[in-house]
């Protein structure tokens, strides 16, 4: 079919039409106005509240988590970090400057969370409103042509019982098996132009909580990342290393680290104490391809709590402890070796049970004892302890199981300057040798001291003794309050049924249209439109029309003509 001579794409420039003020006829530039200050601000708040954009801000939030996995957090293993630092002395400064030890709480990871959080805010309110008032409004009118739409097809009430019989009884039936399923209807009469004959029709539709789930589903999510941002903000994690016998205070002074939230108060830190009476360890033996793998760890507790009340408790790996509105964690565990130091006269001068870290999966461990006081000079000893001591051939030591069946200690003994009258503060699990002497081990010629438990040992140059009194296990908890728990579980299971049900719920459109014919009998059009993806219209077109012809005023038969899958609606009335 040719086009006007004026069209757009006229062969003949002269005719096309022209666009702005400044081109002329057959002009292919387009004068389009200046946006200005307010007109990319709005331009710029529709980009980022539309839906592609909040899903790309959501895989982006999910990317960037990623490094949180890759390597230790600050708030969530600190010793990890600084080994980290040791193992890795040039990337790890690197790292550091772009906050990968601080992924969570890195300026680059809050500005994705807060996007993503004004873009499902300004997505969710302007979808919200017009739900509102789809929901508030009638079905539309029932199309011209229902031969264009899906499922069409038709039945007849034949002319000997339309005594019995009229259009808008038809109709009428059709609306009361609509409403059984749960349609809204509304119900559209009126006569024939061309033929001056009574018309009715039915438009229902049904599916409109497809679109409250979906409106739940990005509620919810804004309503996850509100409240993992509160319960960041007032919440507060911390880390303590407990031997056995000994008592935790849940108080500030009492953690080995302490991360607390941006608004975080001393307050917020309930009274209780945790006791470990014992830790035990179960570890595989019958596999020998799984030789020494834990099976199971248990933490045997007794807390106090704030009320002053007493209770046994466990705490296994996932299965924490929950006491004072927080959970304590089971994070690691390990040998803590009972040692003592004398002087040259049999005077105490230390003993503790000091935490060896583990450093392979069977916990040979290494520790630090640092004796200031007491000796004729100060005293710092790096010891590596081996739960089921052995000997490669080539005389190193290693540990070949991670139970106590064979513990051994040694010990590497230095004398001189500990560093700590200088103010900086030093961790207790690493011992800084530039400015001390080494006495034992290494390049000095003298055997390092080896101890088994109840053994006692002299120290060199005639400094005293040191004995190994027993083994103790520790254990690592991981105490973290965040009161905001329930609601997070609240709107994700919020999340999961909003997707459900917008998932599997279809959003569809079906009408009944009855025309009284000439010769006395009623032609029936049945018709439906869906809105997305729905395999199963036609179905539910067929079974309208099936249950209907049972239900009508009269007996119906089906037409010869076939069903006609639809185009889009023509909407004229």
């Amino acid at each position: 079919m040719s086009r006007p001579s004026d069209h757009i794409d006229s062969p003949d420039p002269a005719r096309r039409p022209s666009f702005g003020s400044g081109s002329g006829p057959g002009s292919d530039d387009v004068a389009l106005p200046k946006l200005g200050f307010v007109g990319y601000l709005r331009w710029f708040w529709r980009q980022l509240t539309s839906m592609r954009t909040a899903l790309f801000l959501l895989l982006l939030l999910a990317l960037a988590a990623v490094p949180g996995s890759l390597v230790p957090q600050r708030a969530a293993d600190p010793n990890g970090v600084t080994q980290y630092f040791v193992d890795n002395p040039d990337l790890a400064p690197v790292l550091d400057k772009i906050q990968a030890f601080d992924v969570y709480t890195s300026v680059w990871f809050s500005s994705i969370y807060l996007l993503l959080f004004v873009s499902l805010i300004g997505c969710i309110i302007p979808r919200t409103k017009h739900h509102f008032d789809a929901l508030r409004a009638k079905p539309p009118r029932t199309p011209a042509r229902l031969s264009r739409l899906a499922g069409f097809t038709t039945r007849e009430v034949p002319a000997s019982t339309a005594s019995s019989a009229s259009a808008a009884s038809v109709v009428d039936s059709a609306r009361a098996l609509l409403k059984r399923q749960r349609y809204r209807t509304v119900v559209f009469t009126g006569v024939d132009r061309a033929t001056g004959l009574e018309t009715a029709s039915v438009s229902a539709e049904r599916g409109y909580l497809r679109e409250t789930g979906n409106l739940v589903f990005h509620s919810a999510l804004v309503g996850i990342l509100l409240a993992v941002g509160i319960g960041g903000g007032f919440g507060y994690q911390g880390q303590r290393v407990v031997v056995e016998g000994q008592t935790f205070v849940n108080t500030l002074l009492a953690y080995d680290s302490f991360n607390p939230g941006r608004f975080f108060s001393d307050g917020a830190l309930s009274p209780y104490q945790i006791t470990l009476d014992s830790f035990s360890a179960t570890y595989e033996t019958q596999s020998l391809k799984a030789f020494g793998q834990p099976l199971d760890y248990t933490a045997a507790v007794t807390t106090t709590d704030a009320d002053g009340s007493v209770s046994d408790a466990d705490i296994k790996v996932n299965d924490p402890l929950k006491i004072g509105g927080t959970d304590v964690y089971l994070l690691g565990n390990g040998y803590a070796p009972t040692i003592t130091v004398r002087n040259p006269a049999g005077d105490v001068v230390f003993t503790d049970s000091v935490p060896f870290l583990p450093q392979d999966a069977n916990l040979t461990s290494l520790g630090v004892v640092k004796v200031p006081d007491g000796l004729p000079d100060q005293v710092g000893m790096i010891g590596f302890f081996y739960p089921t001591q052995s000997e490669a051939q080539s005389g190193v030591y290693f540990s070949s199981f991670p139970d106590l069946q064979y513990p051994v200690l040694t010990l590497n003994v230095y004398d001189g300057d500990l560093g700590l009258n200088d103010g900086v503060p030093a961790s207790v699990y690493s011992l800084d040798t530039d400015t001390m002497n080494q006495l034992t081990g290494g390049a000095t010629g003298v055997d390092s001291i080896e101890l088994k438990p109840g053994d006692t040992a002299e120290l060199p140059n005639g400094l005293g003794t040191v004995s190994l009194d027993g083994v103790k296990r520790f254990a690592s908890f991981d105490v973290h309050h965040d009161a905001t728990q329930g609601w997070v579980l609240l709107f994700a299971l919020l999340v999961l049924a909003g997707l459900l049900t917008s998932l599997f719920i279809p959003r569809r459109r079906l009408w009944v249209k009855a025309t009284a014919r000439a010769d006395g009998s009623v032609h029936v059009e049945y018709a439906g439109l869906a809105r997305g993806d729905d395999p199963r219209l036609m179905e539910a077109v067929a079974a309208l029309a099936d249950k209907h012809a049972g239900s009508a005023p009269a007996d119906t038969a089906p037409s010869t003509g076939s069903p006609t899958p639809g185009t889009p609606p023509d909407t004229k009335a």
